[in-house]
């Protein structure tokens, strides 16, 4: 079942789904202070053969706005999805620490970009729109040392690229460059407002 957000301001709109179980997303689509609900998506995130990791993120973000929209028909939903890159090869969630160790020494002095995708569809109307927002990330020539007492202290196994940037992985990093500056902690907040404005939510109206 959905899971209702508090907020601290009303606005009248109309229902709106984050469709994430991220608590990432989640906090940060909180900053928007608009009501909404959470619903976990049901989607196959296999790579397809081939796929350039801009057009994974971007295709998996769009299928979970649709498939939990699918749902909600009635509601606005948005779906996200984040992808790493290096040497056009895509990067995922670690999910253990050899894995992770792995991912930073390879990433290591190196630059690596996030594609950080996110869907907007609203079933009713026929709404179903994307947009990607890629980060370029510059990390340090991480020691072995740093990489092994970074993972200890943030276990970031759930993070594309085991790298937590909102805590202490923004000491593994020499540049980010962005021009939406939420997009590497997994949902671009400037794109994601541009896409709910042409839904029909402005998180502006009501203020």
């Amino acid at each position: 079942m959905p899971t209702p957000m508090p907020v601290s301001a009303a606005h009248h709109h109309p229902p709106l789904v984050l469709g994430s179980t991220s608590p990432y997303r989640r906090e940060l689509l909180a900053r928007l202070r608009l009501n909404f609900s959470v619903d976990a998506p049901r989607v196959d995130e296999t790579p397809q053969r081939g796929e350039a990791p801009a057009l994974l993120a971007q295709r998996l973000a769009m299928q979970k706005a649709l498939e939990v929209a699918s749902r909600h028909p009635g509601a606005v939903v948005i779906g996200a999805d984040q992808v790493a890159e290096l040497d056009g090869q895509p990067i995922g969630k670690p999910g253990n620490h050899a894995r992770a160790v792995a991912q930073l020494q390879a990433m290591r002095g190196r630059q690596v970009v996030f594609h950080t995708a996110v869907a907007v569809v609203r079933a009713d109307t026929g709404f179903a729109q994307g947009l990607l927002a890629p980060v370029a990330v510059q990390f340090r020539q991480l020691t072995d040392a740093e990489i092994e007492r970074y993972l200890r202290l943030e276990q970031p196994y759930d993070c594309a690229g085991s790298a937590k940037c909102e805590t202490l992985g923004i000491a593994l990093l020499e540049r980010i460059d962005s021009d939406d500056p939420t997009a590497l902690i997994g949902l671009p907040l400037m794109r994601t407002c541009a896409l709910l404005r042409q839904a029909g939510i402005d998180p502006l109206a009501d203020l």
